[in-house]
């Protein structure tokens, strides 16, 4: 796995090397790999031979008046005005109008008028009559919600006192229930 790692520091040296642009702690760390790596000196020696070919290619040189030619055709190129900028490129121009075109023409498609807009009419008019009476509601969660009430006797109206039989014997005991 080191010698992996290895191959792959040194293959991103390797240019660098051949050129002698390396400096000589990474010039002895290539030599040295490539001293026990055949895979890498392989390749080192392609690199050689593929530099050795590309110097024997002749240089091309520009001729004489390349320089002047150039400099005359870019002399005759329109310059652009000071608006130049303004002017909107083809694309930029085509994409906008189909922006505008397709804004438009959504913004004439029919509203959709079904049982849902009136059901939501109605429903915010609820609301309303909902937020109208919000302190009787507040008050009535409140007391709803309320645990100490569910405590308290419920006090019996004075129709059921005349119906229940009195038990004089024990207050606390239930009335006896006749067989």
């Amino acid at each position: 796995m080191t010698t992996t790692k290895k191959c792959e520091d040194v293959s991103k040296q390797l240019i660098a090397y051949l050129d002698r642009r390396a400096n000589s702690a990474d010039r002895n760390e290539v030599e040295a790999h490539l001293a026990t790596c055949g895979a890498c000196h392989e390749r080192a020696e392609e690199f050689r031979q593929m530099f050795g070919v590309l110097d024997a290619l002749p240089t091309v040189e520009p001729s004489l008046g390349f320089d002047a030619r150039l400099h005359a055709r870019i002399a005759e190129e329109p310059r652009s005005r000071w608006f130049g900028w303004m002017i909107p490129h083809p694309r930029l121009a085509f994409a906008l109008a189909l922006l505008l075109a397709l804004s438009v023409w959504t913004g004439d498609l029919p509203r959709a008028t079904s049982n849902g807009e009136a059901a939501t009419a109605a429903t915010e008019q609820q609301d309303f009559e909902a937020i109208k009476d919000l302190g009787v509601l507040e008050n009535y969660d409140v007391l709803s919600k309320f645990d100490a009430l569910s405590e308290v006797p419920a006090e019996p109206s004075p129709a059921d006192q005349q119906a229940k039989p009195v038990n004089d014997q024990n207050p606390d005991q239930p009335p006896a229930t006749q067989e």
